[in-house]
């Protein structure tokens, strides 16, 4: 059956006009290259694979043509299809519910984390908030057990109109589809922000011979040449507009276009389809404008709505006639460029009218949020009525995860609301929840909006508070202690309870500063906090954390230690609920650092971890796995932090969220490899750029680690230097004076090194651990003689081997077979050299143990390097999904930990027993290391 060759603007055109056969051009008018790459797409999707495109271009240049071909050739597969519409940007998840739809059949047969997060933003059930990679990784597995009897493609045209909440979730399915057989296209006018780096197909206007022979095939008159050469130079190759232009009179067009020559190209198409609409009957503009307000295209509750306009069916055959709108089982606009043609001709009278009776079609029970937002563009004054069904709009949208949808909401309910203080009130409510969801400039002019309010002083305060998360958030990570401590100051006696925890933020914040904090240093907040409300019976573990931080911050460990571990017992034991854990627990973690309870930090990293990926908070989750790889590190479990920090790595791929390179710094250099100085150099620099003096301090201290590996001493002395020069940053300070003594005793440099240890004893000793003591031993040892020092590493070795330390463990055999080399007791040396080889060797300390075979053969003893194991030629991808499923994880796991689906690890793994020659799960544990 032949087609019209304008299908390549994505509509239909009228019977009576001519067109181009399509038996003689099988492909899309003007179109070949981008139907070949469509049609390859298809074939690898039926050949088992996924892939994504982004198909972008302007308005009327063919998108959805292309999107119509891929339906049409790939009409074998399963479909799923669904359009951004502009009426519902703030709708959360509305998009995405349409696409899924046909598939909820199958929530239910998910993992239960990921079938409660769907099951509660597409209102199946009531619960919290569940996190938007949680409803990805959701879909994701949804979409791939959908496609695992027949492919499946989904099809997202308007994609610059999804609402965020869709827009996130389908640009995280799209970059984790892997062998799914899923094909995923996308059509956009614009770059959508989360969907940067994805593969894209640019659609350009056609070129001028097809330009010329589509105009040829739709004009229905004799054409002069400067009429022609017009239309086509107004065009520029764009299909929707050559349409267009076609469809005007000859007088029109030989007079030049009017109001066509004045704007862009897509604004001169809507006028094109404006004028179009005003020559239809009223009761037929009147309809189009009713169904250009409500995009769920619902002909029932249109023409419910109608009925209460007093419109006929009458006005319908004429819109339909006009080929602007069609009415089925659908009502669908013939491009979306009619639908914003019609509403934004209309006079704000006549929206408020169709927005009224859209409402008052609509059930007050199954359509509460649509109902609401129409009341909302329906008044024109303060109604409080309507407000408040904003505000519980607002709250159902927040359950749902939709933030952005929230602040709309709320803001909205604010405009509408006539009691100042309670504008007011609606508008931080708002401030917030767009800080939540990203949109930091949104939040700071609503507070603008706040202060220039009544005043109140609880009110003043919290937009203290949120200003200086939205400094930090901001970047000024200088600013921000300061205003929380403020707003702490001020908490005081409105509001105790988040008055302790604003001081607790801001201590954490100029922690983070570090040497960049302005005035509000560590040690100025921790003084203000010892004077701040005392906690509640019984004090929950942050308050007895912030206690101590006062304390220990400004009389010292001596004094802040027991403290310290009081909190850090209550962390452990007193049963944090889900959100508690995602907001102290990295701030406890810290604590642990400080008074070197290393026992503590295993256990509340291990916490963290798990609690934080049961709440599919992916956010948060790199700088919990940056403390977890720390502590792997720690006790010599390289192998283990070199899982997490792949791990850490596929995060921040799904999220977009980039953080600087500490753990991926701290694992190569840890482990001496020669990649680790470039990663150092790259985490540094954007760790000064963001301002965290703690990040440049920890960045610094593994820079000395590395070095003294490495044995280059001047190094690893000015880097360690350079770390503890700054004891505002505490833990990592105090850490590195540890490596400052070893490497100025190997420079020569005894009074530095004597130094150090003076300062290193008061965070050692009175911290008491196993670690904190073995650590000071060690370090005394270096600058003590004859048998002082041999008890001394003694006892270094004994304390270190009852803590978690086992590369701390290993350094201090190395450094006492040194000395006792350096002592000519050979024997002796050797046998503390070959226990610390050894253990170098078996954690996979590769400088260490280099450095530890040139003292050995100074001893007379050849060691020879570990010898290389049989390379198996897998993929990164293959390893990580092979060592998960060594170590018992199921499928359904490992996609979790991954963002893979199911059946995507079920692939990886039948690739991997293959190029291992094994046959189950259980072999895999014989053939990797």
């Amino acid at each position: 059956m032949p087609h019209s060759p304008v299908l390549a603007s994505g509509r239909a055109a009228p019977p009576s006009r001519p067109r181009i056969d399509r038996r003689e051009d099988p492909t899309l008018f003007g179109r070949r290259t981008e139907c070949a790459r469509l049609d390859a797409l298809l074939k690898a999707m039926r050949d088992g694979r996924s892939d994504v495109l982004v198909v972008l271009g302007e308005a009327g240049v063919g998108k959805t043509a292309l999107l119509d071909h891929a339906l049409r050739t790939g009409a074998d597969a399963r479909i799923l299809r669904v359009a951004g519409v502009e009426s519902e940007v703030d709708l959360p998840y509305a998009a995405l519910h349409q696409l899924c739809l046909p598939l909820l059949d199958g929530v239910d047969r998910l993992p239960t984390p990921q079938a409660e997060a769907l099951a509660t933003v597409f209102g199946l059930r009531n619960g919290d908030a569940p996190s938007p990679f949680l409803v990805g990784l959701g879909v994701l597995n949804l979409l791939a057990e959908a496609g695992r009897g027949q492919p499946l493609l989904c099809v997202v045209d308007d994609a610059h109109w999804l609402d965020d909440a869709s827009a996130q979730v389908v640009a995280f399915v799209a970059r984790r589809l892997r062998a799914e057989a899923v094909l995923m296209l996308i059509a956009t006018r614009e770059p959508v922000a989360s969907m940067r780096g994805l593969g894209e197909l640019t659609v350009q206007g056609l070129d001028p011979d097809a330009a010329q022979q589509l105009l040829d095939s739709v004009v229905r008159w004799p054409l002069d040449g400067g009429v022609r050469s017009a239309i086509l130079a107004e065009a520029r190759g764009n299909p929707l507009a050559l349409r267009e232009l076609s469809l005007a009179s000859p007088d029109r067009l030989a007079g030049g276009f009017g109001l066509l020559e004045a704007a862009a190209l897509s604004a001169r198409i809507e006028e094109s389809f404006r004028r179009r609409t005003a020559e239809l009957p009223a009761d037929s503009r009147e309809l189009l404008l009713l169904a250009a307000a409500d995009s769920a295209g619902d002909p029932v509750l249109i023409w419910r709505a109608a009925a209460a306009l007093g419109l006929s069916p009458r006005a319908g055959s004429a819109a339909e006639a006009a080929e602007l709108i069609t009415i089925g089982v659908r009502v669908a606009f013939r491009h979306p460029l009619v639908r914003s043609a019609v509403y934004r001709a209309a006079t704000a009278d006549a929206r408020r009218r169709v927005h009224r009776a859209l409402a008052g079609a609509m059930s007050q029970e199954a359509d509460q949020d649509r109902r609401a937002w129409h009341l909302a563009h329906a008044t024109e004054h303060h109604d409080e009525a309507v407000a408040a069904e904003l505000e519980a709009s607002a709250d159902r949208a927040q359950s749902r995860g939709g933030l952005a949808a929230a602040a709309a909401f709320l803001e909205r309910a604010a405009e509408l609301t006539a009691d100042p203080a309670l504008r007011a009130e609606r508008e931080l409510a708002a401030a917030r929840d767009k800080y939540h969801a990203g949109a930091p400039e949104g939040a700071r002019a609503l507070l603008d909006r706040v202060e220039s309010g009544p005043h109140d002083e609880l009110r003043s305060a919290h937009v203290g508070q949120l200003r200086g998360y939205l400094a930090f958030a901001a970047g000024d990570t200088a600013q921000a202690p300061g205003l929380l401590l403020d707003t702490a100051q001020r908490l005081e006696r409105l509001d105790p309870v988040l008055s302790r925890e604003t001081y607790l933020d801001s201590i954490t914040y100029a922690l983070l500063a570090g040497r960049y904090a302005d005035s509000a240093t560590v040690s100025r907040v921790a003084v203000a906090a010892a004077t701040a409300p005392p906690p509640g019976r019984p004090p929950r573990p942050q308050d007895l954390l912030l206690d101590a931080y006062a304390v220990l911050f400004t009389e010292g460990h001596a004094k802040g230690t027991p403290l310290v571990r009081r909190a850090l017992d209550a962390f452990r034991h007193d049963g944090l609920s889900l959100e508690e854990g995602t907001r102290w627990l990295v701030v406890a973690t810290h604590g642990a650092y400080e008074v070197w309870d290393d026992e503590a930090w295993e256990a509340l990293t291990e916490l963290n971890v798990r609690s934080t990926r049961a709440n599919g908070a992916l956010t948060m989750l790199p700088v919990v796995l940056t403390q977890r790889i720390a502590a792997h590190l720690h006790a010599g479990q390289f192998r283990a932090a070199a899982d997490l920090l792949e791990e850490s790595e596929v995060v921040a791929e799904a999220t977009g969220i980039a953080r600087p390179a500490y753990d991926a710094a701290a694992v190569a250099a840890w482990r001496g490899q020669a990649r680790a100085r470039d990663l150092i150099r790259a985490a540094e620099s954007t760790a000064v750029e963001r301002g965290e003096g703690l990040g440049v301090t920890l960045i610094n201290y593994t820079n000395a680690v590395l070095h003294n590996g490495l044995g280059r001493f001047a190094e690893a002395r000015d880097a360690a230097a350079s770390a503890a020069a700054n004891p505002a940053e505490t833990a990592f300070a105090s850490w590195a004076l540890s490596e400052l003594v070893e490497a100025a005793v190997r420079c020569g440099d005894r009074a530095l090194a004597e130094r150090a240890v003076e300062r290193l004893v008061r965070t050692t000793t009175p911290s008491a651990t196993e670690w904190s003591l073995g650590t000071e031993a060690r370090s005394r040892a270096l600058i003590s003689e004859g048998s002082a020092a041999d008890g001394l590493y003694r006892e270094a070795i004994d304390r270190l081997g009852r803590s978690r330390g086992a590369v701390a463990l290993a350094r201090a055999h190395l450094l006492h077979g040194e000395w006792l080399r350096r002592q000519g007791r050979q024997p002796d040396a050797r046998g503390q050299l070959s226990a610390a080889h050894d253990m170098f060797v078996e954690i996979g300390a590769e400088a260490f143990a280099e450095r530890t075979r040139r003292e050995l053969a100074e001893c007379g003893v050849s060691v020879s390097p570990p010898a290389a194991q049989r390379a198996v030629e897998l993929t990164e991808q293959e390893s990580r999904i092979a060592r998960r499923a060594r170590d018992g994880r199921s499928n359904a796991e490992i996609g979790a930990e991954l963002f893979l689906s199911a059946r995507t690890v079920e692939w990886h793994l039948r690739k991997v027993f293959t190029k291992l020659g094994i046959g189950s799960r259980r072999e895999l544990r014989t053939v990797l290391p």
